[in-house]
């Protein structure tokens, strides 16, 4: 099976889910029905605990799925109890420099590449995975950083050049804020920024990514057309959010019949 590590290495068209509420069905029926190639568990704008975050991989991995935490900071004590819990890889916000990367990589690789402590937990199997497990780690886990400022997109070439990013998300709403236009994503400002970090990802060979809050057959074919080569699909909060705002409409041209 083509792990989520190689389709982003190969830029191939990957898809994502994206859940913010912290209930494990929620990411099973993802990964059961709409059978994605990796799950974000956002831990930086939910409440979303770490107890928690382990029971929501616990739903999703056995459906062959990937499950990647966002993190809530650059902390590396969140990041070595994440991947102990299970977690098949991180999701970054606001890497702005290739030394975060740097020392994102120290908190997630073993070494020789990083510097990441040895335990015992779920991710090891509670003892007997321990050995095949960090065989296999530095070679298996995947990093997706998200350019969120103006500074990262200038920084982008030496982001991209560390060996251990296998992909970028771009933030469009942060880095319309960090250039003084908050929510103007159609600025020609911004959408120069995002031109120019689509562009870094080809040149460097690394998957580039964004996330589509209702997405549909025509705006997909525009995000893929426009150089991305992985999408967020929506996520349990918009669903909702969509499905309350149409079901509302139902009902008050009802209650006016």
């Amino acid at each position: 099976m083509n792990t989520l590590k190689q389709k982003l290495r190969n830029r191939e068209r990957v898809f994502g889910a994206w859940t913010s509420i912290p209930h494990p069905g929620v990411t099973e029926m993802f990964c059961a029905i709409m059978k994605p190639d990796f799950v974000g568990i956002d831990i930086e704008h939910t409440t979303v605990g770490m107890e928690r975050v382990q029971q929501i991989m616990t739903a999703g991995q056995p459906h062959s799925t990937a499950l990647l935490p966002r993190v809530a900071s650059h902390n590396g004590e969140q990041i070595k109890r994440l991947l102990d819990a299970g977690a098949d890889g991180l999701i970054v916000p606001m890497v702005n420099s290739k030394a975060e990367v740097d020392q994102i990589v120290n908190w997630m690789k073993y070494t020789p590449v990083g510097k990441r402590s040895y335990g015992i937990s779920r991710a090891q199997g509670y003892g007997p995975g321990f050995k095949d497990y960090i065989e296999i780690w530095n070679e298996r886990s995947s990093l997706i950083v998200q350019i969120e400022s103006i500074a990262a997109v200038e920084n982008i070439d030496s982001i991209l050049s560390s060996p251990e990013v296998d992909g970028a998300m771009i933030g469009p709403y942060d880095i319309s804020g960090s250039l003084g236009v908050p929510g103007k994503l159609d600025h020609p400002k911004v959408l120069k920024a995002c031109d120019h970090v689509i562009e870094a990802c080809a040149r460097h060979k690394k998957s580039c990514g964004n996330q589509i809050v209702d997405p549909n057959a025509e705006n997909m074919g525009q995000f893929f057309d426009q150089g991305f080569t992985f999408l967020i699909l929506s996520s349990d909060l918009f669903l909702l959010w969509k499905w309350c705002e149409k079901t509302y409409e139902f009902m008050e041209f009802f209650r006016g019949r």
